[in-house]
């Protein structure tokens, strides 16, 4: 299930708001700029499926938002606890940065938790099934898959040479708990 947990940036102990509540959360979320929507498959989407019968699943969908925001390209990302390289993969992402353009991501299976460090304020989000967020372009962040990672997700790039990370070098990730599913 969802899960938006709001903190003071100093105090990663004390959330000041938390919630599962689909509409709760987009509503906290819109108020910094991010986009936050449940959508769901046209037709059923198999384990395994492919790039095209997953991106087919959710068309409508795709070209609405491409659309609304100038994204060219999609893709779809898969991550499973047995993948070699997850280790490499999970800390890629664990530290602070921002994008020049707007990071959006559909989860079509797993979780994943989204964490962005906007106006002295931590917002985490657990991302799962179903969810839709989108990260507008200069908002510090991070992303954890967790140890055993498994998403399947569709990602959106404005350009045909996709997403650029930029890391502003600051600690503030290290100080907030990384992301365990099977603990929350």
């Amino acid at each position: 299930m969802s899960r938006l947990r709001i903190f003071d940036d100093t105090a990663p102990e004390t959330p000041l708001f938390d919630s599962r509540d689909g509409d709760a959360i987009a509503r906290e979320l819109q108020a910094i700029g991010v986009t936050f929507e449940r959508w769901q498959a046209a037709k059923p989407v198999a384990a395994g499926a492919s790039q095209d019968e997953v991106i087919a699943a959710y068309k409508a969908d795709i070209d609405r938002i491409s659309a609304e925001r100038g994204f060219n390209t999609v893709d779809v990302i898969s991550i499973a606890p047995d993948n070699p390289k997850r280790d490499e993969l999970r800390a890629k992402f664990l530290e602070e940065h921002f994008h020049k353009e707007d990071e959006v991501r559909f989860f079509v299976d797993g979780s994943g938790l989204f964490t962005l460090h906007v106006e002295g304020k931590v917002y985490e989000i657990e991302c799962v099934k179903d969810d839709l967020i989108g990260v507008p372009d200069g908002i510090t962040h991070w992303f954890d898959m967790g140890s055993e990672p498994r998403f399947v997700a569709i990602r959106f790039f404005e350009q045909p040479d996709g997403w650029v990370g930029h890391f502003t070098g600051s600690d503030i990730a290290q100080k907030f708990p990384r992301y365990e599913p099977d603990l929350r």
